[in-house]
């Protein structure tokens, strides 16, 4: 009976996985992830956008239908299903025997039957196994966050695109209207030039509207270029219609402190997190390739119908030790790269949010001078020469460089919003977190 149990025993843990207990909550996240994303469906639509977008619809359309962004996922997908390959035990396949003796003796058929069953090949003892497993989860891990940086990555190209997009909706507004003014400047010259004014009046205001006119039309050909690349981040046709805002957007707020920003910025980048996996696994690899010191077992067990029974195991010793020790020394370097790469890493993203935050306030600051001193400034200007102009007590010239002071200071204006706003984008990207979910008490990383 005993050895009848011994023989089925490496069927009965066939299939068994030696595995962190944590690694189940990865494969939970994953599952989150991909029902809320809507990547766990083997068929699925994705909704278009409105007929009026705002950045909030244009973000969402990305994160549902992006192809990079789905690519990473199922990369997070490939390593997690990887913990089960490596935690599987045992670690060799089953090997059934079966023999019938023939033999002019009288003997029972049962008792001419020699069954058999052990392991090809020499299997690993169960911590080798969960060693493995344990390194496969760290890596794991490290994908989860790679996929939370791919998500962020995406996040900022999108918003940047977007307010590129709608950047140059305001220059042509902008330029319409500049158009408009120099339209009505080439009328008085050729009202002036009739009254006996020179022609050479005219012909500069005719050149400064064609001129205009053809920047506009630039203008326009720039928005659908950025259109259609816009479309390509959203997986759309790259014709299909993307309508800009009437308006440029108000800001998203910013209301925390620069420290905050900083500390969240610290503890919560998804590409510093996955380095810190990195160095975990690699941790655990030396602990793995130390393993390899010790010797693995071959069970195996004989049954010969009633005659005779028998169970044994080979034992193989480890005899490629220099291989072993270089094994040991790979994974030991290994873990000094991911080290270094991680101080280093945090020092270049300490600095790059520093940087984009100062960039960000100072897009602030000029946003603000402009739009409530320099750009009132300069449509009083515009006015009084046009005034001027009509009389006879300004030049042409005058007229022409407050229109374009006017034109320069509300482009200024609309290029330091959206300078704020994809500084913003990048900080988010930065510190892997919403800017409206970083809070005093948000140090530490959300789940997905």
């Amino acid at each position: 009976m005993r050895t009848l149990i011994f023989f089925l025993l490496p069927l009965a843990v066939a299939g068994c996985v030696l595995k962190p207990h944590e690694a189940t909550d990865e494969a939970r996240n994953l599952a989150t992830v991909g029902a809320r994303l809507g990547y766990a469906a083997t068929q699925r639509s994705v909704p278009d956008l409105p007929a009026s977008p705002n950045w909030r619809d244009v973000l969402q359309r990305a994160f549902l239908a992006n192809g990079d962004l789905e690519a990473s996922y199922h990369e997070w997908a490939m390593a997690i299903h990887r913990i089960d390959q490596a935690g599987s035990w045992p670690s060799q396949p089953v090997e059934l025997g079966f023999e019938y003796m023939f033999s002019g003796e009288r003997m029972k058929s049962f008792d001419r039957m020699t069954f058999s069953a052990g392991l090809m090949d020499a299997s690993a003892f169960p911590n080798k196994t969960y060693a493995s497993a344990k390194v496969a989860w760290r890596d794991a891990q490290a994908a989860g966050e790679r996929f939370r940086a791919a998500k962020f990555d995406l996040q900022m190209k999108v918003l940047q695109s977007w307010a590129d997009y709608a950047l140059q909706a305001e220059r042509i507004r902008i330029q319409q209207q500049n158009l408009e003014l120099l339209r009505l400047v080439a009328n008085t010259a050729a009202s002036r030039v009739r009254a006996g004014a020179s022609q050479q009046e005219q012909l500069r205001a005719d050149v400064a509207f064609r001129t205009a006119d053809n920047e506009l039309a630039t203008a326009r050909a720039t928005l659908e270029q950025q259109r259609a690349r816009l479309n390509g981040l959203l997986m759309r046709g790259a014709d299909a219609s993307l309508v800009p805002l009437a308006s440029m957007p108000t800001g998203r707020p910013l209301p925390m402190d620069d420290q905050t920003l900083i500390a969240a910025s610290v503890s919560n980048s998804p590409d510093l997190a996955a380095l810190g996996h990195d160095r975990e696994s690699r941790e655990a690899a030396i602990q793995r390739a130390r393993l390899e010191y010790l010797p693995e077992i071959n069970p195996m067990a004989v049954l010969t119908g009633s005659l005779s029974q028998s169970i044994g195991a080979a034992v193989v010793l480890p005899t490629q030790l220099p291989k072993i020790n270089a094994m040991v020394a790979e994974a030991r370097s290994d873990l000094r790269r991911v080290e270094m790469s991680l101080a280093q890493a945090k020092s270049d993203r300490s600095a790059r949010f520093l940087a984009t935050l100062f960039a960000l306030r100072d897009a602030e600051r000029r946003g603000q001078v402009f739009e409530s001193d320099i750009v009132p400034l300069a449509e009083r200007t515009v006015q009084l020469s046009r005034q001027g102009y009509a009389a006879g007590a300004s030049t042409y010239i005058d007229l022409i460089d407050a229109q374009r002071t006017l034109l320069d200071a509300r482009l200024m204006a609309a290029e330091a919003r959206t300078v704020r706003e994809k500084m913003l984008a990048e900080l988010e990207a930065l510190a892997g977190m919403d800017i409206e979910a970083i809070s005093p008490a948000a140090t530490t990383r959300p789940q997905e």
